[in-house]
């Protein structure tokens, strides 16, 4: 390249940058040049939308190419939501799998870091309480206070609710805001469908919804209420499988500093592991036992298989 073709090249791309700047001005975007690329100009027309790629199934996305035995992998795959068969692009995971990894982990994030919707416990009725955090930074750095309530919360609970329950039931934030909005419209009244088979029942009403909830606020929610057994919906540590897991915590009259091998836990509570409605109706039938049994966790177990 001689000396006139630099000078040209220069001049040219002098009077790009100049177009450019007047047609921002103008609030105008420049003008497409002969030499942009067709796919461009007919993606930016077209409107299309891609695929929302966390709606993909990952027992079923396969993406090693030419596999000794698909059929056998994909199985090995249904019963797992792990993360197998993703493929490489040389030493490196595909983009595909970098992405989906990418959505879960901020899905995960975002469901500790948000609270639940405040609409969620007036629609239902619940009794709104919060524990002694004050708030998020204080609940995910000091979880002593995420299991006790104020004087004056205690109060409102002892006032507010039904005195010395056969069973009470809490709905506890958690670490997980997404779980209990995924779950909880559909578990409470499965669990009260359920209890009638046992001639048991609790008011929605005396339902309590606890912000900045640790597993351990149930216990002294045990010792308020005098309750016989207490039951506690609660989010669980969001993982990149799901981020709507939810479990539920059941003791036999909890009291504080009371061994955690007196819970029984009902864990994986999701659409993807064990329905909610199914659930309910699980967790049911626990709470009849416990009631008939007076035993909870490793106790009601020893007292199961003594019976068996």
């Amino acid at each position: 390249m001689n000396e006139q073709d630099i000078k040209s090249m220069i001049e040219t791309i002098l009077t790009d940058m100049t177009s450019t700047k007047e047609a921002d001005k103008n609030n105008v975007g420049p003008q497409t040049t002969e030499s942009a690329p067709k796919e461009a100009t007919q993606q930016d027309i077209s409107g299309d939308v891609l695929d929302d790629i966390t709606k993909i199934d990952l027992r079923k996305q396969f993406l090693v190419p030419h596999p000794h035995d698909r059929e056998g992998y994909l199985k090995i795959k249904s019963f797992t939501p792990a993360r197998l068969g993703m493929w490489r692009a040389g030493c490196r995971y595909k983009t595909a799998s970098v992405l989906r990894f990418r959505a879960d982990h901020a899905a995960a994030q975002d469901a500790v870091f948000s609270d639940v919707d405040p609409q969620l416990p007036k629609e239902m009725g619940f009794l709104e309480t919060q524990t002694t955090c004050q708030s998020k930074d204080e609940y995910l750095t000091r979880p002593d206070h995420g299991r006790k309530f104020s004087d004056e919360m205690a109060e409102k609970i002892k006032q507010s609710v039904t005195p010395s329950p056969k069973i009470q039931m809490i709905v506890g934030d958690g670490l997980s805001s997404a779980a209990i909005e995924a779950n909880v419209k559909d578990i409470i009244p499965a669990i009260q469908q359920g209890l009638k088979v046992y001639g048991l029942s609790f008011e929605t009403k005396d339902v309590i919804f606890v912000k900045y909830a640790r597993v351990g606020a149930e216990d002294q929610i045990g010792e308020i209420t005098n309750a016989d057994v207490v039951c506690m919906l609660v989010g669980e540590r969001p993982g990149l499988v799901t981020a709507k897991s939810m479990s539920a915590y059941i003791a036999y009259k909890p009291t504080v500093g009371m061994p955690e091998a007196n819970r029984t836990v009902v864990s994986n509570i999701h659409d993807g592991g064990l329905p909610a409605v199914e659930a309910g109706a699980y967790i049911a039938e626990l709470l009849d036992k416990m009631i008939r049994l007076k035993k909870s966790g490793i106790d009601l177990k020893a007292a199961e298989n003594a019976g068996n």
